[in-house]
C-alpha cells in the first residue's frame, strides 16, 4: 500500500515537473517521459512510441493523453488522474500569474526578450524528441557513448511507404482534405504493415 501511495506520488510530482519545464506542447513532454522511465522503470522505449502514437491518435493535447497513458499503466485509474493533473496544474497555476501581470508588463522589453529565448528552447524539444522517435521506429538504441544500428530492412520499407505517403500528400496539395483522413491512413497503413 505504501509503495502504491509512494508510486502515486512520485507521478504527480514528476509530471508536474514536465508541465512546469516541457515548454513548446505536447511533444516536448517526450524526453521527460523517456527520463522517467529511465529513473523509475515504468516504461520502455518501445510503451514511448506507441504512448505518442495513441497520445497523437485520440482526441484531446498529446501531452496530456501521454500523462494519462503513463499514470494508468504505472497505478490504473488514479495514477491516470494524478499524472493528468500533476502535468496541468503547473500551467493553470502559471496562467493565472501570467494572465494577472500581462497588461501590465506586456510591452516591457524583458518580458518580450523572455518570449524569443523560449522559442529555441521549444523548437529543441520538439526537434529532440521527433528524432528520438525516428531512431526508436528504425530500431536505433542510443545511449551518450555510441549508437547501435540494428534496423532491419522491413523497418525501413515502412519508413519509405509512410515518407513517400507523406510527401505524395504535401506534392498534390491536397489540404482540403481533413487531417482525420490522414490520422486514419497512417493508422490502417501501420495496422497493414505490422501484419
Amino acid at each position: 500500500m505504501l509503495t502504491y501511495l509512494w508510486h502515486l506520488l512520485l507521478l504527480f510530482a514528476e509530471f508536474f515537473k514536465t508541465g512546469l519545464f516541457a515548454v513548446g506542447g505536447g511533444l516536448a513532454t517526450v524526453p521527460f517521459i523517456r527520463d522517467m522511465g529511465a529513473t523509475y522503470g515504468w516504461i520502455t522505449e518501445a510503451e514511448i512510441a506507441n504512448i505518442i502514437a495513441i497520445a497523437e491518435s485520440t482526441p484531446g493535447p498529446i501531452g496530456v493523453n501521454a500523462a494519462t497513458y503513463v499514470g494508468y499503466l504505472v497505478c490504473g485509474i488514479p495514477g491516470a488522474i494524478l499524472a493528468t493533473l500533476g502535468l496541468v496544474t503547473p500551467s493553470v497555476i502559471i496562467i493565472i500569474l501570467v494572465a494577472k501581470a500581462i497588461k501590465k508588463y506586456y510591452d516591457s522589453h524583458m518580458v518580450q526578450s523572455l518570449f524569443r529565448a523560449l522559442r529555441p528552447a521549444a523548437i529543441g524539444l520538439i526537434t529532440a524528441a521527433g528524432f528520438s522517435l525516428l531512431l526508436t521506429s528504425l530500431g536505433v538504441k542510443a545511449n551518450f557513448t555510441r549508437f547501435v544500428f540494428s534496423a532491419n530492412w522491413y523497418s525501413l520499407l515502412k519508413l519509405g511507404i509512410y515518407g513517400v505517403f507523406t510527401f505524395f500528400a504535401f506534392w498534390k496539395k491536397t489540404a482540403k482534405i481533413h487531417p482525420l483522413f490522414y490520422i486514419l491512413t497512417g493508422g490502417a497503413l501501420g495496422a497493414i504493415l505490422s501484419l
